[in-house]
């Protein structure tokens, strides 16, 4: 069970970093026809941002839980 949990715990974190470089990415395509939108108008990248910055808030509580699983598990053993 724990090497099960130690898989998913890498695959989380991987996810996490690959969400933050695709926002990152994201953030530094933001075209200047964009930026000079109308106030308020949903912008592409703005949306591929948010996107991302939430799936990758999504990976972390999935680390984070699992490390918890794994710490409550060793303090059990």
């Amino acid at each position: 069970m724990t090497a099960i949990l130690i898989i998913a715990l890498i695959l989380a974190m991987a996810a996490t970093l690959f969400t933050l470089i695709r926002g990152i990415i994201a953030f530094l395509q933001a075209t200047k026809e964009e930026l000079n939108l109308p106030e308020g108008a949903p912008r592409p990248s703005s949306l591929k941002q948010n996107r991302m910055m939430m799936n990758r808030i999504l990976f972390q509580a999935a680390a984070v839980i699992i490390i918890a699983l794994l710490l409550m598990m060793k303090g059990q053993g």
